[in-house]
């Protein structure tokens, strides 16, 4: 998804036009993830841009794409444009420390 949204739109205020893109990007990412994965392929990732435009959008974390669209009024955006691009993503093992049981018979 590589879209413009503009702020102000005929017949909506602003804060109105924002729930839109919210919903609108929503949607999006709930369809991609509900597509079937290809083999070896744990989830489905997300590279993501939000910004005034398509030169001043800077990447964001899936998870931050709300708080990014809300700052926009504050930012004095004219529209704002948004850039979800699907990938693939295989979860990678964490090394973790090995497990230690605890000694009851001091106690």
């Amino acid at each position: 998804m590589k879209k413009t949204f503009p702020l102000e739109v005929e017949g909506h205020k602003p804060a109105r036009v924002i729930e839109m893109i919210h919903r609108d990007v929503k949607k999006y990412l709930k369809r991609e993830r509900r597509k079937e994965l290809p083999e070896g392929v744990d989830f489905w990732d997300f590279d993501c841009r939000v910004g005034g435009s398509i030169e001043t959008a800077e990447v964001v974390h899936v998870s931050k794409i709300s708080e990014a669209i809300s700052s926009a009024p504050e930012k004095e955006w004219q529209a704002i444009y948004v850039e979800i691009l699907v990938k693939q993503g295989v979860r990678m093992k964490r090394d973790r420390p090995p497990y230690v049981a605890k000694d009851k018979s001091s106690e």
